[in-house]
């Protein structure tokens, strides 16, 4: 059916509900004549009598009545799904899925995700854990979590974080046998503790900066994980030297559990932003989302 087609369809319904062309043409907006020609029209195509027209009334006749049968539950039906797609606009309800670092999934979504749940028991949240940068249109996902710098010009990036840093570190026993390195070319003489990438399979190699001077350093030691607790725990047990997220060590150092080294050559970068496309269509559910992550440090 034409888009025409169905324009005739709800101007005729109009007129045989109204039983007036005037009062038809008031309720779609438009002219008494228009009305009146666009009925002629569907008549014409139907090749059959709607409407029995006078001077001072309109009624509908049996094929006329037939076709208003039809039509006013189907245009009800209609109005009713517009009705209910108004509904989910106004209202927090559905899936939201995101790409995420572990890291971020766990130590920034996660706490919002479930409060959000919490109070609106029709959202719900899928977050797949990933190193990669996905594509997040082409696999389905409604936004990913990165680091700042990560994010592509043809994303919409909301800052989610603050400034993250990296720590390097060793327990207080680890250093009464071994001389504190002073710069990151001493870590070849030190047992390091390696990451290794849930996602890319690789280990990490260290990053360092000074002075606008970048340096990455691929470290060598007994043990290797690709889980940060268990790299935080081999540190705690005299293992080696740990490079981490502040916030992995943050209480162990302040305890005194262990000893940050090379502070100098680790500077705050660009923390997590939420990317998603600028011409994403965004639910209520989701823009709660963003309003919620939304960094205002």
């Amino acid at each position: 059916m034409r888009r025409d087609e169905m324009g005739d369809l709800i101007a005729f319904l109009a007129v045989a509900e109204e039983r007036s062309f005037t009062r038809a043409a008031a309720r779609l907006g438009t002219s008494q004549s228009a009305v009146s020609a666009v009925v002629r029209r569907l008549e014409e195509r139907l090749d059959v009598r709607l409407l029995t027209r006078t001077t001072r009334s309109v009624s509908v006749t049996e094929a006329g009545q037939r076709l208003v049968d039809a039509l006013r539950p189907a245009f009800d039906g209609i109005e009713a799904e517009l009705a209910a797609l108004d509904d989910i606009r106004a209202r927090p309800q559905g899936m939201i899925r995101l790409t995420a670092s572990r890291h971020a999934a766990e130590r920034i979504v996660m706490p919002v995700a479930n409060r959000l749940m919490a109070d609106y028991p029709e959202v719900r949240v899928e977050i797949l854990l990933d190193q990669r940068f996905v594509d997040i249109a082409k696999e389905g996902f409604d936004a990913g979590i990165r680091l700042g710098e990560s994010v592509d010009r043809d994303m919409i990036g909301v800052r989610i974080s603050g400034d993250l840093q990296m720590v390097v570190a060793g327990s207080p026993a680890y250093f009464a046998r071994h001389p504190a390195p002073q710069t990151p070319q001493d870590l070849t003489a030190h047992n390091c503790i390696n990451l290794r990438l849930p996602t890319l399979g690789g280990l990490y190699a260290w990053e360092f900066e000074k002075d606008g001077r970048p340096l990455t350093v691929r470290v060598e030691g007994q043990f290797t994980t690709n889980d940060p607790e268990l790299a935080v725990a081999a540190a705690l047990e005299d293992r080696g030297l740990v490079c981490l997220m502040t916030d992995y060590l943050a209480p162990h150092l302040a305890s005194g559990r262990l000893v940050r080294v090379l502070a100098d050559w680790c500077p705050p970068f660009s923390g997590y932003h939420l990317y998603y496309p600028s011409r994403r269509q965004i639910t209520p559910a989701f823009r709660l989302l963003i309003d919620a992550l939304r960094w205002r440090g």
